[in-house]
């Protein structure tokens, strides 16, 4: 067992043991996912998250009266009124007792549609 070890030694001491890796190399690998992350945000992330932004802002800029709406925080609503100047929107969430909210137009996560058009198919039916 001695006789084993001492003979991996001088083995080892002969060949200088392993080669030097120099900085660059070992950095190597690093560089390369660096590398192929910063090429995803540029190539995939940012055209979709402008197609998104674009989108949004088409979204809210078509806001209209009497559309249906959810907001961020999951209430649905009939839009009153919109002041886009103001960055403000007014919603209707309740038919009973006529509950408004005034909200940023921010606070609009979807439009669901005409409520004219939905109560005419709905009558139609």
């Amino acid at each position: 067992m001695i006789s084993d070890v001492f003979l991996a030694w001088s083995l080892l001491a002969q060949n200088g043991g392993p080669p030097p890796v120099s900085g660059l190399q070992s950095a190597m690998p690093l560089f390369t996912i660096v590398a192929i992350f910063v090429l995803y945000i540029v190539v995939i992330h940012r055209p979709a998250m402008r197609r998104e932004q674009q989108a949004r802002q088409a979204m809210l800029a078509g806001l209209k009266k009497n559309d249906r709406v959810i907001t961020n925080s999951g209430i649905y609503g009939v839009v009153t009124s919109v002041q886009a100047d103001a960055d403000e929107v007014t919603i209707r969430v309740d038919e009973a007792s006529n509950a408004k909210l005034r909200l940023t137009l921010s606070a609009i996560a979807r439009v669901l549609g005409d409520e004219t058009g939905a109560e005419a198919k709905k009558e139609s039916k």
